[in-house]
């Protein structure tokens, strides 16, 4: 049998890629019963992917800022003095040094 101008455009269309074709079996130009048909093999489901980065961040960031404003941290991590002067405890940091 020839193909129409219309499959003819489709054939050339699906030509460019590399895809399987699969006729399912029905009556045809009916939406619900394309609609209706089940499934031979169920689609693989993938369940979304879960990061629990909020409940251990805010204790991290505070463990980071508590070791950071130890005195020994303060003076080894000094930029141009602005830790140091900045520091709560500037008295305990410069015996230290």
């Amino acid at each position: 049998k020839e193909l129409n101008k219309r499959q003819r455009q489709w054939l050339e269309l699906l030509s460019e890629y590399n895809c399987d074709i699969h006729y399912h079996p029905g009556k045809a130009n009916v939406v619900a019963d394309a609609l209706s048909r089940k499934e031979r093999e169920p689609p693989l489901r993938v369940q979304a992917l879960v990061m629990t980065i909020g409940l251990d961040l805010p204790r991290q960031i505070l463990n980071a800022q508590t070791e950071a404003r130890k005195p020994k941290n303060i003076k080894e991590e000094d930029v141009g003095g602005m830790l140091v002067e900045n520091s709560r405890d500037l008295e305990k940091v410069r015996k230290e040094s």
